[in-house]
């Protein structure tokens, strides 16, 4: 329930570094996604003050991460619009923050793992080794397609879309593995779901009016372009006009 607050900090930031404006759609937008979220995952798990108050650390964190992100990728000047130059500065910074943590809380157990440094069997090392090139594949395609997606769109479509996933993973659950919801839980899985189609459309409405804008602006900036605008929609006019004056003759 607490993951759900990370749309919730994403949207704070956005706001406070001006990459969104306050509108009311976008408001509603994110309470309904975060309040259906809540809903759908209410008394699923048991509670710990140790682990809400990290979620919730997690949360803030990862609101300023892909707010910071948002900006550094859409600043033409950085020169960093493409996901794999992105990935190609970041990376290494995360992995210098993430090692010490793998070295306190996982070197030691795998020092000592026979699947690794004290393997009897090089078909056991093999398929370690080939677990884990798959999985740097995976987590390689996973944050290329992030990274791509923040920079096309925004951060908050970031949030929305892994929220999409989360309410997937817990839908198959109960499918799967036999988890039981309430009404509460379900009516919370609609109501997130309204939350995102309707982020989807109003993306879609900006998306056509901001195409609409360019084609305006391309069109006062070329005279020759501007000019053949204006005499398609003068002919149109006209064949209107001629074929309003035809009907009113037969009349």
């Amino acid at each position: 329930m607490t993951k759900s607050s990370a749309i919730l900090f994403i949207l704070l930031f956005s706001l406070l570094f001006k990459l969104e404006e306050v509108r009311v759609a976008l408001l509603l937008v994110v309470l309904l996604i975060a309040g259906g979220l809540f809903m759908f995952t209410y008394k699923s798990t048991q509670f710990n003050a140790q682990g809400f108050v990290l979620v919730l650390c997690a949360s803030f964190l990862g609101g300023i991460r892909w707010t910071l992100t948002q900006i550094l990728m859409q600043k033409a000047e950085l020169g960093l619009q493409n996901p794999i130059d992105t990935m190609f500065h970041l990376q290494p910074l995360m992995f210098l923050g993430l090692f010490p943590l793998f070295v306190v809380f996982e070197g030691l157990p795998l020092s000592v793992s026979e699947k690794l440094l004290h393997f009897h069997e090089a078909g056991m090392l093999l398929s370690l080794v080939g677990k884990l090139f798959l999985g740097g594949i995976l987590a390689f395609g996973l944050g290329f397609s992030e990274f791509l997606l923040v920079s096309r769109t925004s951060s908050l479509t970031l949030s929305v879309a892994g929220i999409f996933k989360e309410i997937c993973i817990l839908f198959l659950a109960t499918r799967l593995l036999g988890d039981r919801l309430s009404l509460l839980n379900w009516l919370g899985f609609a109501v997130c779901l309204s939350g995102i189609s309707l982020h989807v459309i109003l993306k879609a409405m900006n998306s056509k009016g901001e195409k609409a804008l360019k084609l305006q602006k391309e069109a006062s900036s070329d005279p020759d372009l501007e000019l053949l605008l204006r005499h398609s929609e003068h002919g149109g006019r006209s064949e209107s006009l001629s074929v309003t004056t035809q009907r009113r003759a037969r009349a």
